[in-house]
């Protein structure tokens, strides 16, 4: 069965997606959530952030949280490649604008997905949140898994998970002799 994934009740959503890689799976996000894609150079930590929470950088004057999507999808803090990078992504969280950047193992490219080819997720099989994921395509042979970014970088939850953060020194000192 086909899902025509639309946006707003009736307008299909973009067929152009960014497609990139978290370990070997391959993920994408509409194009006109992206505004741009950057080298990864570091990030600044935020004290008593949860893990999904990489940092924050400094983009033209504006600080921009980074997401690290394999923390994020409970995979685990990811390993710093040659590849490295941070996709910067604009969503709208109901209360405005929000810009926030993911970092992803490696960028691959864009690519045009056409809605009817954007099947629903199957209810099994995927190795993260159903709610996350808009659907699944088939992108030059291979399954690609399209992000629903509303709610992977939601930042009501992600602060909510920060309230639960426990402080470094705190689970230090509660690891025992």
């Amino acid at each position: 069965m086909n899902l025509a994934i639309t946006k707003h009740g009736a307008e299909p959503l973009p067929t152009q997606y960014l497609t990139f890689l978290l370990g070997e799976e391959r993920f994408a996000v509409g194009i006109l959530h992206v505004k741009e894609i950057i080298e990864y150079a570091g990030t600044a930590t935020v004290p008593m952030m949860p893990d999904c929470v990489r940092g924050v950088i400094n983009l033209r004057g504006a600080v921009v949280p980074v997401i690290d999507l394999s923390a994020r999808f409970g995979r685990g803090v990811a390993a710093i490649g040659k590849r490295t990078s941070i996709i910067i992504a604009e969503i709208d969280d109901g209360e405005g604008k929000q810009v926030l950047g993911m970092m992803v193992d490696a960028v691959n490219a864009v690519v045009e997905i056409e809605p009817a080819d954007i099947e629903a997720a199957p209810p099994f099989g995927a190795r993260i949140r159903a709610d996350f994921i808009a659907g699944i395509a088939k992108c030059q042979g291979r399954f690609v898994i399209l992000l629903a970014l509303e709610r992977v970088l939601s930042t009501g939850e992600v602060v909510e998970l920060s309230r639960h953060a426990v402080p470094l020194a705190t689970a230090s000192s509660r690891a025992g002799p």
